[in-house]
C-alpha cells in the first residue's frame, strides 16, 4: 500500500517576490526569475507591499495573491506577446 506525497499538479516550490521597482516586480518560481512590468500588469502598481508579496504558487502553471483576489497563468508572464489583452488596473 502506498501513499501519495502531494496531489498531482500541485507544487511543492514557493513563489517569492524578489524585487520591486517603479517598473515593476521580479518573481523567483523555483530556479526561474520573471518580470512583470507594471504596463502588462497594472493592478499590481498601487497595491500594497504586502498584498505584492502574498502570492502563493497552488500550481505550476498557476499564481493567485489573495489579498488582491488576482490569479494569472504563468504563461502569461513568461509569454506576454501571447496575451495582448492588458486589463485595466
Amino acid at each position: 500500500m502506498s501513499i501519495a506525497s502531494a496531489q498531482p499538479g500541485i507544487s511543492t516550490s514557493e513563489a517569492e517576490v524578489t524585487h520591486i521597482s517603479k517598473h515593476g516586480i521580479w518573481l523567483l518560481l523555483g530556479e526561474r526569475e520573471l518580470f512583470m512590468s507594471f504596463e502588462q500588469f497594472p493592478w499590481f502598481r498601487n497595491a500594497s507591499l504586502a498584498a505584492v508579496q502574498d502570492v502563493q504558487w497552488p500550481q505550476v502553471h498557476h499564481l493567485y495573491w489573495p489579498q488582491l483576489d488576482i490569479d494569472l497563468a504563468v504563461e502569461s508572464i513568461e509569454r506576454p506577446e501571447q496575451f495582448p489583452l492588458v486589463a485595466k488596473g
